[in-house]
């Protein structure tokens, strides 16, 4: 933290000692003195300043010898406070901005304003001022936590009166607004949390080298050598396979835009397929596969819903983990009334009808072309 000194020539008239707040003592008020800076905010105006000061009450205390309001030779103490307390701080970051509610709405939490003396002999006073501030995006309701600033300007002075401190008081307050708006500037076009927009591309998981898993392909369809699994012990059907839905993300952000890429992952792991060597025939394979498509389209569902939330940098993550939910809960009651309604492939009527139902939908996502 880099330490700024200052050298103050006053006429000595107070040796001032500035410690902490004393209960029941007078209290003798700084005014601040309102500055515009030159700085116009291309990415931000101040919403609000609040106070979370532990000691809202006094920014230090001075204890005195000889001072004006106590019998001469005879120690006394009072606090030092800004006049108007943090109202004057609200005052003084107004003045020193222009606000353009276009941009985003920027929070500052003042966090600590301490001034602390000691002496430094032949009536001279060395001391610091400590400022600490944190800087949040107001979000409707809520507050997102962007940075924290922290600084302590040191300085010498010769001992005199409170008011002589408040340059420097005023000028690190200057310094923490422009350390904001630097920072603002660097953040904007990267910093997910100030992000303005949201842009999804979806794409399918392909594998180069097939393994273990098949991931859904249409010009890879089922076929027997993939059901290398063991049968259940419980089950009484001639196959059975387990298909399975998942994502990842890829993220990136430009120009203060989220760009997505959400890889889908439709699959059946070949060591969780079995079939009975009776069950080995064109028809069973048919019902297998449509297991397979209809966790496809289970997967097109989920994104049609994701695109239909219109999801923004501040709901993507909860607008995807959510539908992935209702996703799975999907495909799980499909899968099914897809067994029941055909007895597993029993019913050759019903077996048919889903049949061609798959196929229409699969056409209309654009998975497959229209038989000619």
């Amino acid at each position: 933290m880099l330490k700024k000194y200052y050298y103050l020539l006053f006429v000595p008239c107070l040796f001032v000692l500035i410690t902490s707040f004393k209960a029941g003592a007078p209290t003798t008020y700084i005014t601040l003195q309102n500055q515009a800076l030159k700085i116009i905010p291309k990415e931000f105006y101040i919403a609000a300043v609040e106070d979370g000061r532990s000691n809202n009450t006094s920014i230090g205390t001075l204890s005195a010898i000889a001072s004006v309001t106590n019998a001469p030779g005879k120690p006394g103490v009072y606090n030092i406070d800004l006049k108007g307390g943090i109202a004057a701080i609200k005052n003084f970051v107004a003045y020193t901005l222009p606000v353009d509610k276009t941009l985003r709405p920027v929070i500052i939490k003042l966090n600590e304003l301490k001034v602390t003396e000691l002496p430094a002999g032949t009536g001279a006073v060395k001391g610091d001022i400590k400022l600490m501030a944190s800087f949040y995006l107001q979000k409707g309701d809520d507050a997102v936590h962007l940075a924290d600033y922290r600084t302590t300007t040191s300085y010498q002075r010769k001992a005199g009166a409170a008011q002589q401190i408040e340059p420097l008081i005023r000028s690190a307050l200057s310094n923490c607004i422009t350390y904001l708006n630097t920072w603002m500037d660097a953040q904007a076009a990267g910093n997910i949390k100030l992000a303005k927009s949201f842009k999804i591309k979806f794409v399918d998981h392909k594998e180069p080298n097939e393994g273990d898993t098949i991931y859904y392909d249409k010009n890879r369809p089922l076929k027997w050598d993939d059901f290398r699994g063991r049968r259940g012990t419980n089950s009484k059907y001639g196959a059975e396979i387990f298909a399975g839905l998942g994502y990842d993300e890829d993220l990136k952000v430009e120009n203060s835009t989220v760009y997505m890429t959400f890889t889908l992952k439709v699959y059946v792991p070949k060591s969780a397929c079995w079939v009975d060597a009776v069950a080995k025939n064109g028809y069973s394979l048919n019902h297998e596969q449509r297991h397979f498509d209809i966790a496809k389209l289970v997967a097109e569902h989920y994104k049609q819903k994701i695109l239909n939330e219109k999801p923004t940098p501040d709901t993507y993550d909860a607008v995807i983990s959510m539908e992935y939910l209702e996703a799975l809960r999907e495909m799980n009651k499909l899968q099914k009334q897809y067994d029941s309604e055909t007895a597993h492939g029993a019913d050759t009527y019903r077996q048919n009808l889903w049949n061609a139902k798959i196929e229409d939908e699969l056409v209309q996502f654009g998975i497959k072309n229209k038989a000619s």
